[in-house]
């Protein structure tokens, strides 16, 4: 009998993040924008709408939250609501299946909740279009029976603030684009902000930490939050499980080398798109649904979790004809970089 090779869990994977969250991911949020750690840009923005719709008693207006897994849309969401004194229903685009499951959520607001709608890129045409006299008019627009016999009917709501979140606003129409009065970017945290982040995470989980363990997991985390929160408590565990009673950077460097995570973040599946881009199809460019079926994974998975961290990080470029590895991704895998890539690579 075969024995089977036995992987690392993979921090950044679907499963691991878009999980429900367990009471400790809960527990670890920020309650208030003054202790939302990073996004100063948005934060700033948002304060000023949340004042100004309280000076006016009204419901914040409709918001957007967009980008890359992880980078706290939802946390966002929970503080916009606790800021306005507000109830906030969760639900996501693919739970609403049919009109009626949206009818009956917003007929149940009270004046002023926050409903969030995660992955609202997924809502189904037919649902996503009660959307738009709720969100413009605070009505329903109905059509009681079927045939010669159907009649319309609105129904009135209380007002609301809709919030969506989503990693992919292009694939938004633009009607329902265009309804959300606010729009903002989450943008990838930068190493000073991941290292405060984690430094409050390992306070409240109780966990005592060196500063030089902390800023590792922070350059490990891929510049996003619920990454870094992962590793916090995995490295916790190997320490705990080794008997240290305060995580230092070999306990740190201990847990990364047995997830396979390197200092820059890259795990084995981000080594393995540049490794199946250069090694296998000369550095590109390559189609992503090829780049998928080499490794066996989904393109969405691709798509979503990990290109975002290696185009930002300069290992990927996007090109027409499909996906090419940088100088950089030479680099980091000890490749010599082929003289025929001397000109795309370097621009």
């Amino acid at each position: 009998m075969a024995l089977q090779r036995s992987t690392p869990p993979r921090i950044v994977s679907p499963d691991v993040q878009q999980k429900e969250a367990t009471a400790v991911d809960v527990a670890l949020r920020p309650k208030t924008l003054a202790e939302y750690v990073g996004q100063s840009k948005v934060k700033g923005h948002l304060l000023m709408h949340i004042q100004a719709a309280k000076g006016r008693k009204e419901p914040l207006g409709h918001s957007l939250l967009y980008g890359p897994p992880g980078l706290g849309k939802t946390t966002l969401a929970h503080i916009l609501a606790r800021e306005m004194g507000a109830q906030i229903r969760l639900t996501s685009g693919p739970a609403l299946e049919k009109p009626g499951d949206l009818a009956s959520i917003l007929t149940n607001l009270q004046q002023g909740d926050v409903l969030f709608i995660d992955e609202v890129h997924r809502l189904r045409p037919v649902v996503e279009e009660m959307l738009y006299a709720a969100m413009e008019d605070y009505a329903l627009d109905l059509v009681i029976g079927k045939g010669p016999t159907a009649r319309s009917m609105r129904l009135h709501l209380k007002p609301f603030t809709l919030i969506g979140a989503t990693t992919k606003i292009g694939a938004i129409s633009a009607p329902l684009r265009d309804r959300f009065l606010h729009q903002f970017k989450l943008a990838f945290y930068d190493l000073s902000e991941m290292q405060m982040i984690v430094e409050r995470s390992a306070s409240l989980l109780k966990v005592e930490m060196e500063p030089r363990a902390a800023n590792r997991i922070a350059g490990s985390s891929r510049s996003t939050p619920r990454i870094a929160n992962r590793l916090l408590r995995a490295v916790r565990d190997y320490a705990q499980v080794g008997g240290k009673e305060r995580v230092d950077a070999a306990s740190v460097e201990q847990t990364l080398q047995a997830l396979d995570i390197d200092v820059e973040g890259l795990d084995a599946t981000d080594r393995g798109i540049l490794q199946t881009i250069i090694d296998t199809f000369g550095g590109g460019p390559v189609g992503l649904s090829t780049i998928a079926a080499v490794l066996a994974d989904e393109e969405e998975t691709i798509e979503d979790v990990y290109e975002p961290f290696l185009l930002q990080q300069g290992y990927l470029q996007r090109t027409p004809k499909g996906r090419m590895a940088t100088k950089r991704a030479y680099e980091k895998l000890g490749r010599a970089i082929p003289e025929g890539a001397q000109s795309s690579l370097f621009g």
